[in-house]
């Protein structure tokens, strides 16, 4: 049979079809004739036999749980679904092995829209800290609710690590009082933010700070602002990665509130930093995080003991004490113990409880504390 197809009186699909085999196959077993033959014309060949799928089963919680993720509306990516059986289950696949599974059982997605890759590849800081790529992005997250909420993205733009994500109910300074701080406990301090021109970072006037500024600038961290949209591809590229991943995970998980999802998007952060392998860096951004460090390429700075830190990062207000010695602090009229007409800084926090400084903050001085409603 080997001879006729060498003698094109019979095709690879014909005899791949009486021999059982794929075409692939056969053409191994072609390859491996003809070579034979050619170097020792005189020794009998014999074909070996086929490997076989020798794979063991995957486990039932493991095919469980892409049924739950494929099968909702919208159904996951299958890059998403191999990671959540690796975090879940420990179990190692990859997008191919999901999207063939998913073929064989009618869980496959229609097909996509093809997008060409960019001709160029984006430019990279070499040190982690050097730049934060901060980003928000509003989006549909909650298939059984009709708004749209706005996710913090930020991420160091050396390692691909993302240094934090979550979602608000609205982009206000509020919620950027909250993100940022969160971020640089948990990371340190990088040396600039990487923004767009919103009013919360930039401000018509070149001399002036806004407030996020002015509280950034209070701990040496500047602002980096992007000339075009398309300047900020790589956060631009992980909102995406969210909304092809958080939007079927809640519906699968039944999570309709922003208060539950946020854990949530915790874990899956984590994850992602620690076992997903970035196609770029062709490592995971943990991997490259870790590089950098050895490599001694980090400007990191920690984050200060300093008594100045949650009154910075909250939402500040001259007021003046009344006559009759109060201030208004929420919906009540507070006594302090001040002169009336004595300017007063009343901080909104982003937990909700409010204090008063006797001064705004200084790094020469130290706060005093006038009042606060903070329960613990």
């Amino acid at each position: 049979m080997l001879a006729s197809f060498q003698q094109q009186t019979l095709t690879a699909a014909q005899a791949a079809e009486q021999l059982g085999l794929s075409r692939s196959r056969f053409y191994t077993l072609a390859t491996a004739c003809l070579r034979a033959v050619t170097q020792t014309p005189e020794t009998l060949w014999t074909p070996g036999t086929s490997g076989g799928d020798h794979a063991a089963a995957w486990p039932m919680a493991v095919t469980d749980l892409l049924k739950k993720r494929l099968a909702c509306t919208p159904p996951s990516p299958y890059s998403f679904a191999a990671s959540e059986a690796l975090r879940l289950h420990a179990f190692k696949l990859d997008r191919a092995q999901v999207r063939h599974w998913a073929l064989q059982n009618g869980l496959a997605h229609a097909t996509p829209v093809h997008k060409p890759h960019a001709p160029v590849r984006r430019w990279q800081r070499s040190q982690i800290g050097e730049l934060w790529q901060l980003d928000a992005s509003p989006h549909h997250w909650f298939p059984t609710c009709v708004l749209d909420f706005p996710m913090l993205n930020m991420l160091d733009d050396c390692s691909r690590v993302f240094v934090g994500s979550k979602i608000y109910d609205r982009e206000r300074l509020l919620s950027y009082l909250d993100f940022l701080p969160a971020a640089f406990q948990a990371y340190g301090r990088p040396l600039q933010l990487y923004v767009d021109y919103h009013s919360i970072f930039f401000t018509q006037n070149p001399d002036a700070l806004t407030q996020l500024g002015a509280a950034l600038k209070f701990y040496d961290i500047s602002f980096l602002y992007a000339p075009t949209p398309q300047a900020k591809g790589k956060i631009e590229r992980e909102h995406q990665f969210w909304q092809g991943r958080l939007p079927p995970y809640f519906a699968s998980e039944h999570i309709t509130e922003i208060e539950e999802a946020n854990p949530h998007i915790d874990q899956l952060r984590l994850h992602h930093n620690a076992a997903e392998t970035h196609r770029e860096l062709r490592m995971t951004p943990q991997q490259a995080w870790d590089r950098a460090r050895r490599a001694k390429r980090s400007v990191l700075r920690p984050t200060p003991r300093c008594p100045w830190w949650p009154f910075v990062w909250s939402l500040r207000t001259t007021i003046k004490i009344g006559t009759d010695g109060r201030v208004p602090i929420g919906a009540q009229r507070l006594r302090l113990e001040k002169p009336a007409g004595t300017k007063v800084i009343l901080c909104r926090h982003p937990s909700g409880h409010h204090s008063v400084l006797a001064a705004q903050p200084d790094k020469n001085a130290k706060p005093v504390l006038l009042f606060t409603n903070r329960s613990n």
